[in-house]
């Protein structure tokens, strides 16, 4: 992330606030007992530090996540991982969905979420407001788009990121005239003759900054900056969402204007965009570079010991902190913190999730007697296409695999999503077992 040039720009003018989402039932059942936001990202992560240290590090210290379900690991992982002097005036907060007597309702949508909460944003100074979704994978100034913001005297600026025809309809597409002012606004096109009248013109790539020679389209990225006044007058009203209200309806009225940006950004929403992602930090050349110390991912600190390695193969993968891997054979895979991985296992593309503890003595030998398998992964199991869930217990002897599955299935043990098999949190697979 350049830091250079960007030292005049005012931050502190700036409040930003995180999406923590609803149900999270695209990413169920990763979110059967946490918020989107808490959800185990890379081994050492959770999907929340992306964009709060995305803020951290562009000089923005004043972050509300907004969230309505299952928040207590959420409230937990932010009250232990970000705090910030006495004297900064820094703080990242969670604004949760409360009744009161005047609106008993949760939250209804993006809009409605700051709509509902406008009584504590409207307490802070400040001239913009930066709103961020809470489960995107990026790394992004974005004091960039404030300035771009500020310079073009805009109302709303719509962050941007150029996609192909294919990827269209999962997005809603911009269109803007030569000053980056936007006109036209269609959620999720697909009809061809639409998206015909929707590309990017390719004489405007080299002022758009875009170096690709591809039929390209500006999708939102979710990534918005609002003036404050504008804000309250554009939430003056019953609409529930930016995407599918505020913003379409800002663009007749108001100065909206895109900030395009060209990195990496990936929606990890579902399950196997999730997956994915996650598989792909194990790469030599990873899309998503953890290692880049110019723009850290902050989380929170464990003081977990290093992991020791018992004889193992590993190949591509990633091994968090405090881990124990006995003579195992581990390939393409993320192996969470303090993960307990038994002998003759083997693990291929397998997202472990790790474990909240570490299991006692007394605990492993009343275990042993019932015939409970351990928590972590047992010994001679084999894994491939998975997410093993935080605390999980995997017993000896065990297959878990969605070869010759449904794309979907729900199971007592498990969940089946997008072709992948996922052991739900704390989940018990007894030895033997075969999935």
């Amino acid at each position: 992330m350049p830091q250079s040039g960007r030292q005049s720009i005012n931050t502190s003018n700036v409040l930003s606030i995180i999406m923590g989402g609803g149900q999270g039932t695209r990413l169920f059942p990763l979110t059967k007992e946490r918020a989107k936001p808490a959800v185990p990202l890379a081994g050492k992560y959770r999907l929340v530090d992306i964009p709060i240290s995305n803020c951290i590090n562009s000089g923005l210290r004043r972050v509300y996540i907004l969230t309505q379900f299952n928040s207590a690991s959420l409230h937990r992982h932010i009250s232990q991982s970000y705090k910030f002097d006495h004297f900064s005036g820094g703080f990242v907060e969670i604004l949760a969905a409360e009744q009161t007597f005047s609106d008993a309702s949760w939250y209804q949508g993006t809009a409605d979420a700051v709509r509902k909460n406008l009584i504590h944003i409207l307490n802070h100074a400040f001239d913009y407001l930066l709103i961020l979704s809470g489960d995107q994978l990026y790394r992004m100034d974005f004091r960039p788009i404030i300035e771009q913001h500020g310079e073009s005297a805009a109302d709303l600026t719509v962050a941007t990121i150029p996609v192909t025809r294919a990827d269209c309809p999962s997005f809603g597409i911009m269109q803007i005239d030569a000053d980056r002012r936007i006109t036209r606004f269609v959620e999720k096109p697909k009809d061809p003759a639409v998206l015909d009248t929707l590309h990017v013109p390719k004489d405007s790539y080299p002022s758009l900054g875009i170096k690709d020679e591809r039929e390209l389209f500006l999708a939102s990225m979710g990534i918005y900056v609002f003036n404050r006044d504008v804000l309250i007058k554009l939430l003056d009203n019953t609409q529930t969402d930016f995407g599918k209200h505020i913003i379409p309806g800002a663009i007749p009225t108001h100065r909206v204007f895109s900030h395009v940006y060209q990195g990496y950004w990936e929606d990890i929403g579902t399950i196997r965009a999730f997956f994915e992602a996650n598989l792909d930090v194990t790469a030599e050349l990873p899309r998503f570079n953890f290692f880049d110390m110019s723009a850290p991912i902050f989380s929170r600190p464990r003081f977990l010991p290093g992991s020791k390695v018992n004889g193992a193969r590993i190949d591509h993968a990633m091994v968090s902190d405090g881990c124990i891997i006995n003579e195992s054979k581990i390939v393409q895979s993320v192996i969470g913190i303090r993960s307990v991985v038994g002998s003759g296992t083997e693990l291929k593309r397998v997202v472990v999730m790790g474990c909240d503890y570490y299991e006692s003595l007394a605990s492993i030998t009343e275990g042993d007697k019932l015939g409970r398998p351990r928590v972590g992964i047992g010994r001679n199991t084999k894994i491939e296409n998975a997410i093993i869930d935080k605390n999980a217990r995997i017993g000896d002897n065990v297959v878990i695999s969605p070869t010759g599955k449904p794309e979907n299935v729900d199971h007592p043990l498990y969940f089946i999503r997008d072709g992948i098999v996922v052991i739900p949190k704390n989940a018990v697979i007894p030895h033997g077992t075969v999935i």
